[in-house]
């Protein structure tokens, strides 16, 4: 077991673990480390803790030292600074006509280097451009190509429940999202209804998804013939996952009548599921091909580093 904190960066989008020393760091301290990049400026976002070898990058890197009132002060420099040089490249991306949009601007906190994040269709020949910039910030300049979701990630804002994105406000990484999750939880397929945002099937479809493959393991499918506790037999017409509950078309003297059984008070034989889960085959085709459109970007959509220079 090693001790760490673990710490974020404004546009870095992950955690990463550092060596605590010996200094007293609680959550919600700044501090000084060194990383890839070079000297950094981060937020603790946990209080130091053991965790195991395996889930830390060796070597493991020490803070540097708890941040000062100096180092505050360059910190707020250097957001200012980054709202000139967003400006100033959007005004170079117009000049050089580039098919692209820019979502940010970042100095590292030793001014050793300018980033910039853009989204595009494709990839863009901003050679040209990245000597523009250099010869305007004299200093190294790398532009990133990232996905729509990591702009959101970056940009913020409210989601469809009403709370700010989990991705701005907790989310370290993104966990993959499939069609299937919504199918697992009964939920419309209806694309406008399940995707973020960022135009993707939403993230929070995962956070239940597990519970979701549980529950639907002991409930049949739609459509499936159970047998009641008091010998009727009849043909599921629909289910409650949460609930536990199935409703059941039956047959009683001989007319049909729609009865509501628990799962426990039905005996049926429990058929695998298909790969893709749950699926009524008519009516949804276009919804699925809207959705399968959707998962394929968001395999696609990788971050990328296209130049360091």
């Amino acid at each position: 077991m090693i001790r760490v904190i673990g710490v974020s960066f404004r546009t870095a989008g992950k955690i990463y673990f550092f060596d605590p020393l010996s200094f007293q760091i609680v959550k919600g301290d700044h501090v000084i480390v060194e990383t890839a990049r070079g000297i950094e400026f981060g937020t603790v976002v946990s209080s130091p803790k053991e965790v195991p070898d395996e889930k830390v990058i060796q070597p493991l890197k020490p803070v540097l030292r708890l941040a000062t009132e100096k180092d505050m002060e360059q910190e707020t420099a250097n957001k200012a600074k980054e709202k000139d040089a967003y400006k100033i490249c959007l005004g170079k991306i117009k000049k050089h006509k580039l098919e692209m949009k820019l979502i940010d601007a970042e100095y590292t906190f030793d001014n050793n280097k300018v980033l910039f994040y853009f989204t595009a269709d494709g990839r863009i020949d901003f050679r040209e451009l990245v000597k523009d910039l250099a010869s305007v910030f004299k200093t190294r300049i790398e532009l990133r190509q990232i996905g729509v979701r990591d702009e959101t990630k970056i940009i913020g804002g409210i989601g469809i429940c009403g709370r700010e994105l989990c991705c701005h406000s907790y989310l370290s990484d993104f966990a993959p999202v499939s069609i299937k999750m919504a199918k697992e939880q009964n939920l419309s397929l209806n694309p406008t209804k399940i995707s973020g945002v960022c135009g993707r099937l939403m993230c929070c479809l995962n956070n239940e998804e597990e519970t979701y493959e549980e529950l639907n393991r002991k409930l049949p499918c739609n459509g499936d013939l159970v047998t009641t506790e008091d010998g009727l037999k009849g043909e599921v017409q629909s289910i409650s996952v949460l609930r536990q509950l199935v409703k059941v078309l039956i047959e009683v003297n001989d007319e049909k009548e729609l009865k509501e059984y628990k799962v426990e008070q039905l005996r049926f034989t429990h058929r695998k599921r298909s790969k893709n889960g749950k699926l009524n085959p008519q009516g949804e085709a276009e919804q699925i091909k809207e959705l399968e459109k959707l998962e394929q970007e968001e395999k696609n959509g990788a971050v990328s580093k296209l130049n360091d220079n």
